[in-house]
Formats: C-alpha cells, structure tokens, sequence
C-alpha cells in the first residue's frame, strides 16, 4: 500500500474505493469470529466453492463478519441488499441457498428466525434487532474486520483527520466533555475529565492503555469490538492520545481472545501501511 500524506489523500483514497463498489453485486455477510465454534468457516468455504463452481463471482460477494449479535442461532449471516437473516446455517445449505435464494430470490423457511412459532426472514423484523441503535457496534458485522478498504469507506479514520488537522488538544477534549461520554465500566466517569487530567499532567512519555479485558463473568462486549471493528480502536486511540499528549499506545487483550489478537494485529499493521499509523500521521 501506497502511504497517504495528506488528508485529501485519504479523501481521495475512499473516493476511489466508492468508484469500484459495484452496487448490483449481493452480499453475503458471515460471522466468522464466535460463529467459528459451530462451523463458519466451513459455511465460508462452502459458498466461496459454489460461487467459483456457478462463474457467480461478479455478482456475488462473500464477507467475512464479526459478530451478527443473535449468537443463539449460530453460524448466522444475512443477504443484502435483500435484508434476509439466515441463522443455524452449515455447509451443506450452500447450495440451496445459492440456488434458490440468491438466484430466484425465494426464502428458505427453516433457516428463518423463528420465535413463537412465527418465522421471520428479514432482520428488520427480527424483535431481537428491531429497538438496538448501533453507536460503538455500528460496523461489527456489517463489514470485513480484516479489510481497511472496508472501514475508511464507513468514513474510517476521518475522526483523526479532522483532530489532527482542524483541532488543538483542547478542541478534542472540550468536544468529549460536551458529547456527555461518559466510562462503561460502572463508575460512568465523565470521559473528558478523564482526558483533561491526563493532559494537564506533566511527564515525559505517557501512555495511552486501551483495556480489552473482562474480568465480568459472561462479559465479552470489548471481545466484539475488538474482533469486529479493530480499526475503529486503533483510531480511537489515536485520537486520545492526541488530546492527551501521548505518543505510546498499549492494547491489553486476553489470551484466550486468539481472533481479537489476530484482528488486531491484521489492523495495525494495515494502519501503518497506509500511513494512519505511526510518525507523520497523514504527512
């Protein structure tokens, strides 16, 4: 990847991705990240073979997800532009689903969401999603955590842009404490206090710590992010640390979170290529 060095550059870039988005194309988005335990990546490979067997690769597109929320219907995936919600999906429905579904637009009734009886085929009308409003969750199973292309064509990375190029230190933090964020861990600390203290405080390096951990038993919101949408991390963290005068950052994830890990890595190294991360951000 080519590194941008101006923020028209990063303009520019996503203008470019838009101009090759082919908007006839349908989509099929598959958890792959907790719907890996029973068998999303078989589903995965089982579309991408009937695809490549049907010459469908023009018209239809396979993407790789984070979690889709609805767990208990795992593997799950939905169909765009349709809106169709399929749920306890295995390798050996592919067929039928390309067949019928995707070629004649028919809906496969035992792989609909069902609840009293009554089945729903389309995630609109699923009560389970049907009062949610997406803010930190907007993207986690709506794009490629693995994709940067994905993330900067949600506007990914513009809130750094705009930070580092139209705002001081004290813009950012002025913007937090007027937002009302405030912390989730139960202590609900106004998040732009939080910020002013640290960037009034003196020191020579400061570190920024984003903690993936959940000592909670059941817990696993900071596992979804960081498995569905580890950009959107890393640019938040960017942003902190420019508010608060940090030019360290250290992401602390469990272990046993291999797929946030390896997300993560995927993430940064990505940023990096682009220039989003590391000296000389955007030039």
């Amino acid at each position: 990847m080519e590194k941008l060095k101006h923020p028209d550059d990063l303009q520019k870039f996503r203008k470019s991705l838009e101009s090759k988005h082919r908007p006839d194309t349908v989509r099929i988005f598959i958890c792959t990240t907790g719907c890996r335990a029973l068998g999303a990546d078989e589903v995965c490979k089982a579309f991408k073979s009937e695809i490549e067997k049907q010459s469908l690769k023009d018209k239809v597109e396979i993407v790789d997800t984070g979690c889709q929320g609805l767990c208990a219907r795992a593997p799950v995936l939905t169909i765009e532009p349709m809106g169709i919600f399929y749920g306890r999906v295995t390798e050996t429905d592919v067929p039928e689903i390309i067949s019928r579904t995707i070629l004649k637009g028919e809906i496969i009734e035992r792989l609909c969401y069902t609840e009293a009886g009554k089945r729903t085929p389309y995630i609109r009308d699923i009560p389970f999603y049907g009062k949610q409003k997406k803010i930190v969750l907007r993207n986690c199973g709506t794009i490629d955590p693995k994709s940067i292309n994905e993330y900067i064509l949600r506007d990914g990375y513009t809130a750094i842009s705009k930070a580092l190029f139209g705002m001081t230190p004290d813009d950012v933090v002025n913007e937090i404490k007027n937002s009302g964020l405030r912390g989730r861990g139960g202590a609900w600390f106004p998040t732009g206090n939080k910020w002013e203290f640290v960037k009034k405080t003196v020191g020579d390096v400061k570190y920024l710590v984003c903690n993936g951990d959940e000592g909670d038993r059941g817990a696993f919101m900071d596992r979804a992010v960081l498995e569905g949408d580890p950009h959107s991390v890393i640019e938040g963290m960017l942003v902190g640390a420019y508010a608060i005068g940090s030019r360290k950052g250290i992401v602390y994830v469990r272990a046993e979170y291999p797929i946030a890990v390896e997300h993560l890595n995927i993430a940064i190294q990505q940023a990096k290529s682009l220039g989003l991360l590391g000296e000389n951000i955007l030039g």
